[in-house]
């Protein structure tokens, strides 16, 4: 028999629920005890402070529980980036349920999908995100108003640790979205790893960019809540306003994925304007490249630049001390706190300095796997064959992704693992051939890939966006000059615009047409 949740009213007076180490209402209820007034989240529809966050969260558990949710229901959140969509998310995990975030930029038919895939038995959203469909999805969930008040308080379950709390939908750009599936503890590790390295304290305001269903995104607002910091949640698209927010707003900590980064980079006044609480700037989700770090650099000297990598499966694996940024722009450093990186021939055995192999991820992030796939949690999540400390006593994630370690040990991604381009012999990156076309100042935006050519096996091809004042005569131009001939686009195709996933990332299937698996 499934457990159920008695719904409790909530407590008035005395002290909160002390926060658990692994459990992040416990986190949420921890950081309103200390600081209660002050503001958990900035947004578009105004302040919200911690105790209303916790008040609204624990609202919206209790609702869930009286439509007979039961502790590992999935429940998905459909709602735009808000204070109103964290309460959802804690209030799922205060019901005992299992939070899926769908993307607001999302069509019926992907809805559709994550709904189905991840079995959910309930949709919390509002009659307008719905009306902003060009259908209404089809599916079997039932749907929670989130625009009706919702009343009443819980004591949250006791799920947490190895327990599920999140299944995280793949952005889908190699194939259909996949459900990572992610426990208590590992949000709790991934929240106290970034903590530690970035020194996010309660002062801090940090700027919510990204959608909560990108892990990086996420992760902002959970930074926050376990530190009593301010997430401040822009949700405009146009660059102009989201400098003007980090100014206006005395935002500390900034972070984006490179196509928002090269879009900043456009505004004038980012270029040349000291935001002066501006402390820390971070990138993942993609490669960027040598001169956008250092045009972050030369735009906001005074502000650390953490140049990251991560995956989903594992959530953040490395980053680079920024004191090594300007010395080692290409590089995204060594593992974070508490994880062990490895790096691998195929017979899982260590490489050696500079050479090249597959980085297996260790640690408390690893993620529980795929949800309903066994057969690919198990090709991708195994055990340690060996150089590991603790080799083969617990499963590793082996990422796919091809990197090489300097001799001062820090990491060099090369590409995908099932991403190379084979033409004329070699084995080439496409991130290798994106590099030079950026350096070249003519274009703004680079995706490359490839298409069959009988003569060189592959052909390499680069889409792109020309920047301001740019001319693909000079662009090829330099990349004879600079590059090797098996390096050279065989065709280079000019678009107004490259296609991006839900997270931001370049949707590289969609640019060029490819199919992958």
């Amino acid at each position: 028999m499934r457990e159920r949740i008695t719904v409790h009213p909530r407590r008035q007076g005395g002290a909160a629920p002390a926060a658990t180490s692994r459990n992040f209402v416990g986190a949420l209820i921890e950081s309103a005890s200390r600081r209660p007034s002050a503001i958990a989240i900035d947004g578009p529809e105004g302040p919200v402070t911690f105790d209303s966050l916790v008040a609204r969260a624990l609202g919206i558990a209790a609702s869930l529980v009286r439509t007979d949710l039961v502790p590992g229901d999935r429940v998905a959140i459909f709602l735009p980036r808000s204070a109103d969509a964290a309460a959802a998310f804690f209030g799922v995990l205060a019901a005992g349920g299992v939070a899926v975030f769908v993307n607001e930029s999302l069509k019926a038919r992907q809805i559709e999908h994550i709904v189905a895939h991840s079995g959910a038995s309930a949709l919390v959203t509002t009659p307008h995100m719905l009306a902003r469909l060009e259908r209404r999805p089809e599916i079997s969930a039932r749907v929670m108003d989130l625009s009706v008040p919702v009343t009443g308080g819980l004591m949250p379950a006791s799920r947490a640790g190895s327990d599920v709390a999140q299944l995280i939908y793949t952005s889908g750009s190699t194939g259909p979205p996949k459900g990572v599936t992610i426990s208590h503890d590992n949000l709790w590790a991934g929240m106290r790893a970034v903590v530690t390295y970035l020194g996010i304290s309660p002062q801090d305001r940090i700027a919510g960019l990204l959608p909560f269903s990108f892990d990086y995104g996420l992760n902002q607002l959970l930074c926050a809540v376990g530190t009593g910091a301010t997430l401040v949640v822009e949700r405009s698209p146009v660059a102009d306003r989201v400098v003007a927010t980090v100014r206006d707003r005395g935002v500390t900590v900034l972070a984006a994925v490179p196509p928002l980064w090269f879009q900043l980079l456009a505004v004038g006044s980012f270029r040349r304007e000291a935001l002066p609480r501006l402390r820390v700037m971070t990138n993942t989700g993609g490669h960027l490249p040598i001169d956008a770090v250092r045009a972050l650099r030369a735009s906001q000297p005074h502000a650390a630049l953490y140049l990251m990598y991560g995956l989903t499966e594992a959530f953040r694996s490395s980053y680079l001390d920024p004191g090594l940024v300007d010395r080692k722009p290409g590089s995204v450093g060594r593992a974070i706190p508490g994880a062990e990186l490895l790096v691998v021939r195929p017979d899982g055995t260590a490489c050696g300095p500079g050479e090249v192999g597959e980085l297996v991820h260790r640690g408390p992030t690893v993620s529980l796997g795929y949800w309903e796939d066994p057969e690919l949690t198990a090709a991708v999540f195994r055990p340690v064959l060996g150089g590991s400390a603790h080799p083969g006593d617990e499963r590793a994630v082996y990422s796919g992704d091809l990197v090489r370690r300097d001799a001062d040990g820090d990491l060099f991604v090369v590409g995908r693992e099932d991403g190379l381009i084979k033409t004329m012999g070699y084995r080439v990156s496409p991130d290798e051939v994106a590099e030079v076309l950026y350096a070249s100042g003519q274009v703004r935006e680079v995706v490359v890939g490839s298409e069959a050519d009988e003569r060189r096996g592959a052909a390499i091809v680069a889409y792109v966006v020309v920047a301001e004042g740019g001319s693909i005569e000079r662009l090829e131009d330099f990349c004879r000059g600079e590059l090797p001939r098996h390096l050279w686009p065989a065709r280079i195709e000019v678009r107004d615009t490259l296609a991006r996933t839900a997270s931001g990332k370049y949707d590289v299937s969609a640019v060029t047409g490819a199919r992958h698996r």
